[in-house]
């Protein structure tokens, strides 16, 4: 038998490694960025860009990170739970009157994405066979982070890409066969990457349906602001944690503050009691402890800086209004250009599906050096004032 000291063959531990697919989106960064044509139109990536095409640091941000330069005295570490102070902060924002509930606790996470895999662990950690019933089509982003977890998943059709529509009577007969202790994955607003949103009707039939069959929502809030308003896009959520006793909210500052590289998020979830509370918090903790240790901190404090300062904080919502406009003067000008993207203006935020091939997307990258997902799916505050004609007519001619 050979020396176990002198075996060096490839399979004793990372030659086990099975190949992994590129990340699609990670990958059609890159073919943008080494596109050398100064006409190409990146609507991939999800970040909003300026009239002028730019992502810039919103004034409010470059204010407050002038006030942390000048007075943070320490880079020790916060803890697991982060910021204090932003969590607080942040649990008003997305949940209003009902913020001070005891049996709400919260974390800050890395991201959103960090909000979404601590929130599916906490649910492994149960021990419960619970599982989690995802719309197709969501985000890529959903899947993997969930499962991760070892948590089952059960999809149902939410959104029609042909007629624009939300499958609504699919889902509610879906959720008929959800049991009792279920999650049930809910956009809060700015469907990604459809763009179709529950109405407020809608959000009240299906949270009302989930209290009475004891099943629990976990809602991504991602987008807040940049749908219809701050207070309008948390309706839903805010619908969802106050009907249902037992609930889950991811919420990301990525986007509304314009802070994508910083990666600033939170989870916040509700149980039984206050006594439930503790225990679930402990369990947070634990779990982060984990995963990060210690979540990033610039980003929290920033946001934390801009809602305690009311000058800074008054700026900041007012850049959210100018954002949240500017998305919707990019989709009524979409909507205008051609009656079969009408559809495009009765949707919210940035994203949403033109019912194109994967091969007609790839056409036009090839041809016109517009890159966006084989889905059909597009950043709508990807484009800039001078390539939104370009873009519309080069898609109408491949409908």
């Amino acid at each position: 038998m050979a020396d176990a000291g002198s075996n060096t063959g490839s399979d004793l531990l990372f030659g086990r490694l099975k190949p992994q697919a590129p990340d699609a989106l990670l990958a059609l960064i890159s073919l943008c960025n080494a596109d050398p044509r100064p006409t190409k139109i990146d609507v991939g990536v999800g970040v909003y860009r300026d009239p002028q095409g730019g992502t810039p640091i919103l004034r409010a941000v470059k204010r407050a990170e002038q006030i942390l330069h000048d007075t943070q005295e320490t880079k020790a570490y916060l803890g697991a739970e982060g910021d204090a102070r932003f969590v607080e902060l942040m649990r008003e924002l997305v949940f209003g009157g009902t913020s001070r509930d005891a049996h709400i606790v919260g974390v800050q996470t890395p991201g959103g994405c960090g909000a979404l895999r601590l929130g599916a662990e906490l649910i492994k950690a149960t021990g419960a066979d619970a599982r989690i019933f995802i719309g197709q089509p969501t985000w890529p982003n959903h899947a993997p982070l969930i499962g991760c977890a070892g948590l089952p998943m059960v999809d149902y059709k939410y959104y029609d890409r042909d007629s624009h529509t939300i499958l609504f009577d699919e889902m509610m007969q879906a959720l008929e066969g959800a049991r009792a202790g279920d999650v049930v994955l809910l956009h809060g607003c700015c469907h990604n990457p459809t763009g179709a949103d529950l109405s407020l009707d809608q959000w009240d039939r299906v949270t009302a349906f989930m209290a009475e069959r004891c099943l629990i929502p976990f809602v991504d809030l991602a987008y807040q602001g940049l749908g219809n308003g701050l207070e309008e896009d948390a309706a839903g959520t805010r619908m969802a944690v106050e009907r249902c006793n037992q609930a889950l909210v991811a919420h990301s500052c990525d986007k509304n503050f314009g802070v994508y590289r910083d990666r600033t998020g939170s989870l916040f979830v509700k149980v039984t009691s206050e006594e439930v509370a503790k225990v679930a918090y402990g369990n947070l903790l634990s779990l982060a402890r984990t995963m990060w240790s210690m979540p990033p901190d610039h980003g929290a404090a920033v946001a934390r800086i801009i809602l305690d300062t009311p000058e800074l904080r008054a700026d900041w919502e007012a850049e959210v209004k100018e954002m949240c406009a500017r998305i919707r003067s990019l989709r009524t000008r979409l909507a205008a250009f051609d009656p079969r993207l009408a559809y495009i203006n009765e949707q919210n935020g940035m994203f949403s599906m033109l019912p194109l091939s994967p091969e007609q997307v790839k056409a036009l990258q090839t041809e016109e050096g517009i890159y966006m997902a084989g889905s059909g799916r597009f950043n709508v505050a990807g484009l800039s004032d001078a390539n939104v004609d370009r873009f519309a007519q080069a898609v109408v001619a491949k409908l």
